[in-house]
């Protein structure tokens, strides 16, 4: 049946939750080598979804362990062949396959040039794991569909793990956090696909933390129901893009309690008044000016994309068969992209 094998994989995600958490020491193992070698800054490589669960990385990086960070352009090494100096660098390489030449060169480059490499996959046997120092492996098992959805919160739930543990963590506030995901994964998203259903343009936003789950929610509205879907910071909606939205734009505004939430909800207020189709989703999205709400359990405000992407993911799925495509077989998608 189309999007069955999504539809699968989504239902996954408690059960792969919890056996990260399980897994907390082998995180610990890896952080302890990365803590021993006291980085002055980090930089994160990815691409597609992967990419995003770096940008949490990223404010993960800065907000819990108060270290610069920043995102890297694979290009420049494998395109333009620049080798910047690396000497203690926290070099952290995300992919879900680990089988991207781009992502394989620019993580052996930067070793070279005295970066410690960290590949974190779910291809423990991957090139990219092999060109890097140290590895985590995700776990989440073999991922069929094209949309990526268990590999993507498993890899943010890695990353939190991970970080975490850097700054000495026991992995308080993700206990439990199979038992919240189930409860996420039954928050009803019918209304939302029924007002979403004739939408040509979506609009995502977020603020701090909840950035890289609008980010991923475009990508998966665009891949698997061919919408026109654009994430933007709620800080950067208003520097211009919000002139572009009107009564046939769709926003979904991922809003979780905390200063993310916080921050986005008079950006909300503004596209609402514009006559969008909001729809709020996240813990905070009772107290959001939306026309539809999905509610998700409320966390630490740093663990909220694991569990904010889940009736997104819903979401897309039920958008792309109420559309009549099959989101197992998006149109001239495959499941590794190798970019060079």
């Amino acid at each position: 049946m189309a999007g069955s094998r999504m539809a699968a994989e989504i239902a996954e995600q408690p059960a792969v939750f919890d056996s990260l958490v399980a897994r907390q020491g082998d995180f610990a193992s890896v952080a302890s080598l990365i803590a021993a070698r006291r980085p002055r800054f980090a930089l994160l490589a990815a691409r597609g979804s992967s990419d995003h669960a770096a940008l949490y990385a990223k404010y993960l990086i800065e907000v819990l362990l108060q270290l610069p960070a920043g995102l890297v352009s694979p290009s420049t090494t494998t395109l333009y062949g620049a080798r910047p100096d690396f000497t203690d660098v926290l070099y952290l390489s995300v992919s879900q396959s680990g089988g991207s030449p781009d992502l394989v060169a620019a993580t052996e480059a930067a070793r070279a040039q005295g970066a410690l490499t960290v590949a974190v996959t779910n291809t423990p046997s991957s090139p990219l794991s092999d060109a890097a120092e140290l590895s985590v492996d995700i776990k989440a098992g073999d991922e069929l569909a094209v949309a990526a959805t268990k590999t993507y919160s498993a890899t943010l739930l890695s990353l939190y793990l991970l970080v975490d543990a850097v700054r000495g963590g026991s992995a308080e506030a993700v206990q439990g956090i199979g038992e919240l995901a189930s409860t996420a994964l039954t928050a009803p998203v019918e209304d939302a696909v029924e007002r979403f259903r004739a939408i040509e343009r979506v609009v995502t936003t977020g603020r701090g933390y909840s950035s890289a789950t609008a980010a991923e929610a475009a990508l998966k509205l665009a891949e698997t129901s061919y919408l026109a879907a654009r994430a933007y910071s709620g800080a950067d909606l208003l520097h211009g893009p919000v002139a572009a939205i009107d009564e046939h734009t769709g926003v979904v505004a991922v809003t979780s309690r905390g200063h993310g939430g916080t921050a986005l909800r008079d950006v909300v207020q503004t596209v609402h008044d514009r006559g969008a189709a909001v729809l709020a989703v996240g813990s905070a999205a009772a107290d959001t000016p939306a026309d539809l709400r999905v509610a998700v359990p409320e966390t630490a405000e740093e663990v909220a994309p694991v569990l904010e992407i889940l009736p997104l993911q819903r979401l897309a799925l039920g958008l792309s068969l109420a559309r009549g495509v099959d989101p197992d077989n998006p149109r001239g998608l495959h499941k590794v992209t190798r970019t060079v």
